[in-house]
Parts: structure tokens; C-alpha cells; sequence
């Protein structure tokens, strides 16, 4: 690997307050970084404006076209998708999200975790851990990712059946459809002048 260190990167290395309050404090500028062998590119809220800051774009373009690994979590998907890493690829994203991929040149493909050359998508939140365990596993073998699940006693058993818009209950799906569905306008949006920048 080039470099065995990880890096939070940022524009600057001043600390960045998330909408909650969290600080996060960035260890390397973008500008200082090194070629990464992994380059993980997370979403959330942020994902929109990142997808149209020039710097960001050209920086995960860049990293993503030599790194040896690629991956999202959640909509990060679509920051990768706004860099034209995924056209061409299966990729999958937050579920609000996936009908955004194939405007960015993607194949959505309903896993939790899909690998499609070195790319590396995950859903939702939680599916971060499932992609992270199966990144360990293209890294450094299957066993190694084995014995981390085993370290932090990785053996889901959520409560409730409503984890999966293909699972929840009726009235659970409509109200977080209802719930989601100006940011899925917005990210719409957002994605579609992405896509007409690209070519796509």
C-alpha cells in the first residue's frame, strides 16, 4: 500500500461541525493527500452540495481512477456517480436514492453490498459495517474478516422486520416515503444537472 495511514480528509484541516454538532477533525487537506489505496466516500445530508463542488469532484475523480478500492456508503454513491466512477457499474445506494443511479450512468443492482470490479457499493447506514467487513475480506482474506465480525460480535438481530422497504409494514414504508421525498426531489435535481455535465 502507498501509504498505511488513514486519512480523514477535508478541503482544510480546520474542524468541520456536523448538523448535529459532532466535530470532526480532518487529519490532511486535499491537497496534502497521498495516493490512497482505499478511497471510502461516505453520504448523508452533504452529499448534494459535494456533488457539485468542483474540488471534491475532481479530488474523488482523481483518487477513485488510481485507487486500488472504491467504495460508498449510503448516497456517497451518488458523490461517486457525480465523479463518473460508477457509469457502467452495478452499484447500489440508500434505497430513497436508487432510482438517482442510472441517471449517473449506473446499474442498480438490490444488495446490500455489491462488488463489481473494484468498486465497492453499500445501502443504507448499516450496510456501511457489511461493506466494510467485505472490503477487509477483498484486502486481507476471508478469515481476517471473519475475526473482526467475531471481535465486535457482528450478528444482527434487529427487532423489528421494517429494515428493508421490502419488508416493512405498508403504513411504515408510506411514511418514510412521505418523509423522504423532497430530499429525493432535491437529490433528483441536483443529480440530473450532474448527469447533463457529464454527458450521461
Amino acid at each position: 500500500m502507498p501509504d498505511s495511514k488513514l486519512h480523514l480528509l477535508w478541503k482544510s484541516t480546520e474542524p468541520i461541525k456536523d448538523m448535529m454538532g459532532l466535530v470532526l477533525q480532518p487529519t490532511t487537506a486535499l491537497r496534502d493527500a497521498p495516493p490512497l489505496d482505499v478511497l471510502v466516500v461516505p453520504g448523508g445530508y452533504g452529499q448534494q452540495a459535494l456533488m457539485e463542488d468542483e474540488d471534491v469532484i475532481a479530488y474523488v475523480r482523481a483518487q477513485g481512477e488510481r485507487a486500488r478500492y472504491v467504495v460508498s456508503v449510503c448516497t456517497g454513491a451518488l458523490i461517486l456517480g457525480a465523479a463518473g466512477l460508477l457509469r457502467g457499474y452495478k452499484a447500489t445506494t440508500h434505497w430513497t436514492a436508487v432510482p438517482l443511479l442510472g441517471l449517473l450512468g449506473a446499474t442498480h443492482v438490490d444488495q446490500r453490498v455489491v462488488v463489481d470490479r473494484n468498486r465497492v457499493t453499500c445501502g443504507g447506514v448499516t450496510s456501511g459495517i457489511d461493506g466494510a467487513l467485505t472490503l477487509v475480506s477483498l484486502l486481507r482474506g476471508e478469515q481476517a474478516a471473519q475475526e473482526i465480525q467475531l471481535y465486535m460480535e457482528y450478528s444482527p438481530a434487529p427487532p423489528f422486520k421494517s429494515g428493508s422497504p421490502h419488508s416493512a409494514p405498508a403504513p411504515v414504508l408510506e411514511a418514510v416515503r412521505k418523509r423522504a421525498e423532497k430530499m429525493f426531489l432535491a437529490r433528483s435535481e441536483t443529480c440530473k444537472r450532474v448527469a447533463s455535465r457529464l454527458g450521461i
